[in-house]
């Protein structure tokens, strides 16, 4: 078997490993693993079981991931591999997010010039590293991102943020759009569903929006973080970052070890109504809700119409301008 890659972000320690690439900081015995199941301690060096390793690709909307003001409408190669260095017992990808599935081989070569490939033929953007949890694929990403911008495109990481400051700061360069989850405001319930500390991805929004494009998107679970506190909090958090930080908000349905019942609609319409005393950009997403999907002008002009997944750009300009008032918009086109 060829020689594993070696990770980034460590240090030797006495008898472990010392990974400093997210916020657990895991002390790595050998022949262990940390936390995400993917950097291994081999003979005093770590190195990551799943460079190169993909278990996901697909063609998407831009619209999935959910990023709505990052060339709407657009097409997006989607890429993700296997680890999580979250354990969330309602995750959706829970079958390569939390376990080692079949993979196939793609180099950061080839994902490029596979992205230019579906570039020449459908129009696509760039590549998305998602599906599971890209930050923990770091090595990978960083030596693919600057390939995919020497052909002229886009990078796009969908990521819950656990990862710390500067191994963000390194990648960021090559980032040019992220979608950050928020999965709570309380500590307790990131911590008893989750598995982790919340704070850090909050963090990450707020470095990341210095540098990039960020929008933040918050699964909305009955019973833990559809109160009324707990939203007011994240949102007014989220307008502090920016009052245009554009917002989605999930319905959750049940998934892998959570069987709460589906987020009913009236709690995702409260959601909305109070995310919006905040936030300009605020929509609903995982149902299809009038009057929630669409990015309008503050002169009232729809600027974008959607329906699920499919987006249509009509009012405006090459520039992402309005084209009834002329006014600037966050969305990039």
């Amino acid at each position: 078997m060829a020689e594993l890659m070696q990770c980034r972000w460590w240090e030797p320690g006495e008898g472990v490993v010392l990974c400093h690439l997210c916020p657990w900081q895991c002390h790595i015995k050998p022949e262990k693993t940390g936390i995400c199941g993917v950097r291994r301690n081999v003979d005093g060096v770590l190195r990551s079981l799943n460079y190169g390793r993909v278990t996901s690709i697909a063609l998407d909307p831009i619209e999935k991931k959910p990023l709505y003001h990052f060339y709407p409408g657009s097409q997006l190669l989607s890429i993700g591999t296997f680890g999580c260095n979250l354990k969330c017992s309602f995750c959706q990808n829970w079958q390569i997010s939390q376990g080692q599935t079949s993979t196939q081989p793609l180099s950061p070569q080839d994902a490029a010039r596979l992205a230019q490939e579906y570039h020449d033929s459908h129009g696509n953007l760039g590549i998305a590293y998602t599906y599971n949890e890209p930050f923990i694929w770091y090595e990978y990403v960083q030596d693919t991102a600057p390939l995919v911008h020497e052909r002229g495109l886009k990078n796009v990481l969908v990521t819950n943020g656990m990862v710390q400051p500067d191994p963000l700061r390194e990648l960021l360069p090559f980032i040019d759009a992220m979608n950050v989850d928020i999965k709570f405001w309380s500590k307790k319930h990131y911590q008893e569903l989750c598995g982790g500390p919340g704070w850090q991805a909050r963090e990450t929004v707020e470095i990341a929006a210095e540098r990039c494009h960020v929008e933040i998107t918050v699964l909305l679970i009955p019973g833990y973080n559809d109160t009324e506190e707990e939203l007011d909090n994240i949102f007014s958090w989220a307008a502090g970052v920016n009052p245009r930080l554009p917002a989605h908000i999930s319905r959750y349905h049940p998934a892998y070890r959570f069987n709460v019942p589906a987020t009913p609609v009236e709690s995702l319409l409260k959601a909305y109504e109070i995310a919006r005393r905040h936030l300009r950009y605020v929509y609903v997403g995982n149902i299809m809700l009038p009057g929630t999907s669409d990015t309008e002008c503050e002169c009232g002009a729809t600027l974008v119409e959607r329906s699920g997944f499919y987006a249509q750009p009509v009012g405006l300009d090459t520039q992402g301008r309005c084209k009834a008032c002329g006014a600037e918009t966050t969305i990039r086109c």
